[in-house]
């Protein structure tokens, strides 16, 4: 039935958008979250489906109505003084899009400013994983699959929803055309089957496809664009206060444009996927070529080609073929690039000049997302910066290689933020985006539900310092814990995914084919103490070694009890960043000598071998709650943690009892169930193409850059 659930979401979104009929999404969000929490599965399948029809009618309604406006008045022109003829136009437009949204919105189009929190769970298909679980308990499985399949393809790293995934597919009375994305991109679906016909060398079939994904791209462009001209709905952020009318209205302008030529890296970004697939557009245009040429059509290979010239005009390959071209079809034959590619590049042209005026007088920032902007359009002061951004691209660009032949990390998403030279030392690594942010909160809730002070440190209130206290929770202690029913299952056994996705991360960047065994796992938060701060000199965690003791006057680290000596490689993954001090960092043998330092966050993994080479202590917890998965792994399996192995014992034997998708077996302390995160219910540069070998066999992809993801 998910051809039914699309259907039914492609007709109510298209009703959405009529007077009268469109229901702030945040709102009916919010009522489907109460409803999915207080059980009432039917009610929160329905006003959730409406959510997601009343987002995409509010989508439509705004992108319609600029359209349409656009269309009925132009802006520029006009007589009079400059700027009666400027304004004036501007007025116009403004009064056509009240009027236009306030028709097709009812209640007044302010009531649909939502949240940037509701937003991006929204961007990142966040309802689809509440309807799985609905419609699942509703006994509607090809809807549930398709719900869950929607979610996984926008988050292919939710652990949960990967197991969920594949108990769907063991089902037997699931279809396999269930597993459809209902948020699918046209350009997407048809890109990656023409790059699969590209690859097979089935040119016919090839050309097909990617004209049309070429259309699509080009046609979504143009929605995004539209999008960038609505309010500043990020009423969180606080504006800059500008000191007259043409100050503000170049800053909201220039943030348009800014906005408008971002949006080739959301087209060129595959759901799920945290970076863009690079030169998206010219790609297009150089596979295009190829494969007319091979299919025997000239006039369109030489029409692809200008096409691409207008991107990349020195481009020497490129350049051979136009001249092969020309002399296949006669020298008087005019090779015209398309048209709507010339009017795509000087649009992008105009708005970058624009952009780099404001960044050179008016104090702005813009990081170009194109390849191919001309050197010439860069103001001579700023050339120097881009010539530099573009020295630290290709570093990058050969961490990555170097990276490659350790071998590739075993989840996508995953970022090398630091490594062991910008750390200033060796065997050191920074991971981002190991867990998502309601990964996170829900292992910070574990902390919450059971922290016990001193667990894993001998009952101590803190081993360490006087002015902090020490809350711990072990891996088997987390799982006897939701056998007695005081935390969630899903929450415990989060916990144990979440360590041996850092184990497995950490094993494939530093000893690839080499096993790593977990020596410890411990959840731990450190709480600074109130009334205790003033005048504080110590450390939450003085300068030590993993496998060793550290003796600073003798230069020296000595492998002999009471130290771990066994322990290998250590990882931190940190669960928050609200909290003042607590940063690790790292110093010489003498303990003193800081050389590098890291910033915990939700999601960051920070990994070193544990020997004399890496002396490591964390600053003195000042103020909130610092937690943190600590993690030490072995090569020696006669040390591998046997409080896991028992975790992992109890976990197999409830699952063998329970063998069914974790939307139905995860209940709650609260009556809830859910496969995943739970979230609170929300409230109120030239690449030229290499001719010399088939263009796409060397895609490589340019990293998005990306804003941290905000929760409820």
């Amino acid at each position: 039935m998910a051809s039914l659930l699309c259907l039914s979401l492609l007709v109510a979104a298209a009703a959405a958008t009529s007077p009268g009929r469109l229901v702030p999404f945040d709102l009916l969000y919010a009522d489907g979250v109460r409803a999915y929490l207080a059980r009432d599965w039917a009610r929160a399948a329905e006003l959730l489906q409406r959510a997601l029809h009343s987002y995409a009618g509010l989508r439509a309604a705004r992108r319609a109505c600029r359209a349409a406006c656009a269309r009925q008045e132009p802006l520029g022109g006009g007589p009079g003084r400059w700027e009666a003829a400027l304004l004036g136009p501007v007025l116009q437009r403004a009064r056509c899009l009240q009027q236009c949204l306030g028709r097709r919105l009812r209640p007044a189009p302010s009531a649909h400013r939502a949240s940037r929190a509701v937003r991006r769970d929204f961007e990142r298909r966040e309802p689809y994983n509440y309807l799985q679980v609905a419609f699942f308990q509703l006994k509607k499985l090809d809807q549930a699959v398709s719900a869950a399949h929607t979610f996984f393809v926008a988050n292919p790293q939710h652990l949960q929803m990967q197991e969920d995934i594949e108990k769907y597919r063991r089902m037997s009375g699931v279809k396999s055309d269930s597993f459809q994305d209902l948020e699918a991109t046209p350009h997407w679906e048809a890109y990656e089957t023409g790059v699969q016909h590209y690859d097979a060398d089935e040119y016919l079939q090839a050309v097909a496809r990617l004209e049309e994904s070429l259309s699509e791209a080009l046609s979504a462009l143009e929605e995004c664009r539209a999008l960038c001209e609505g309010p500043r709905e990020d009423e969180d952020e606080e504006e800059k206060m500008q000191p007259g009318l043409y100050e503000a209205i170049a800053a909201h302008y220039i943030q348009v444009l800014k906005c408008r030529q971002q949006c080739v890296l959301e087209i060129a970004t595959k759901p799920g996927r945290i970076s863009a697939t690079e030169d998206f557009i010219p790609s297009h245009l150089d596979l295009l070529q190829f494969a007319y040429s091979q299919v025997g059509n000239q006039t369109l290979a030489a029409e692809c080609a200008a096409s691409y010239l207008l991107f990349y005009p020195t481009d020497e390959p490129m350049l051979e073929k136009m001249k092969q071209y020309r002399a296949e079809l006669g020298e008087d034959t005019a090779v015209t690039a398309r048209q709507s590619i010339q009017h795509y590049v000087q649009r992008s042209l105009m708005e970058k000049k624009l952009i780099y005026y404001a960044v050179e007088h008016l104090g702005e920032t813009f990081h170009d997302p194109d390849l191919w902007t001309p050197d010439e359009l860069i103001p001579e002061n700023l050339r120097e910066k881009h010539r530099e951004d573009q020295e630290k691209q290709k570093q990058e660009t050969l961490d990555v290689e170097e990276r490659e032949k350790r071998g590739a990390l075993p989840f996508e998403g995953i970022a090398v933020t630091m490594d062991s030279q910008q750390m200033n030392g060796t065997q050191r690594v920074v991971f981002d985006r190991v867990l998502t942010e309601s990964e996170c909160k829900d292992l910070l809730r574990l902390t919450k539900a059971a922290g016990e002070a001193g667990d894993g440190y001998r009952a101590r209130r803190s081993p360490h310092t006087p002015h902090e206290r020490f809350e711990g929770l072990t891996v088997l202690k987390a799982v006897q814990l939701a056998q007695n029913g005081d935390v969630e299952w899903r929450d415990a056994k989060l916990l144990l995914q979440a360590s041996e996705k850092s184990r497995r991360i950490i094993e494939s960047y530093f000893t690839p084919g080499k096993k790593l065994h977990f020596s410890f796992t411990h959840l731990v938060c450190r709480r600074a103490v109130d009334g205790e701060q003033e005048g504080r000199m110590d450390l939450s965690h003085p300068v030590h070694a993993d496998n060793c003791l550290l003796d600073p006057e003798g230069q020296e680290c000595w492998k002999e009890p009471p130290a771990y000596v066994y322990r290998d490689y250590s990882g931190v993954l940190y669960l928050n960043d609200d909290f003042q001090g607590g940063g690790l960092f790292f110093t010489e043998m003498d303990t003193v000598t800081v050389t590098a330092e890291v910033r915990p966050k939700c999601g960051r993994l920070v990994a070193f071998s544990s020997g004399k080479e890496n002396p490591h202590g964390v600053w003195a917890v000042r103020r909130g709650r610092r937690c943190a998965i600590a993690l030490w792994y072995t090569h020696s399996p006669e040390h591998t943690e046997q409080e896991r192995v028992k975790a992992e014992e109890l976990l197999e034997q409830r699952a063998m009892e329970q063998d069914q998708p974790d939307g139905d077996k995860h209940q709650g302390t609260d009556g809830s169930s859910r496969s995943s995160s739970e979230p609170r219910a929300p409230s109120r540069a030239a690449k030229p193409a290499d001719q010399r070998q088939k263009p796409g066999l060397d895609r490589k992809q340019q990293p998005k850059v990306l804003r941290a993801r905000d929760e409820f």
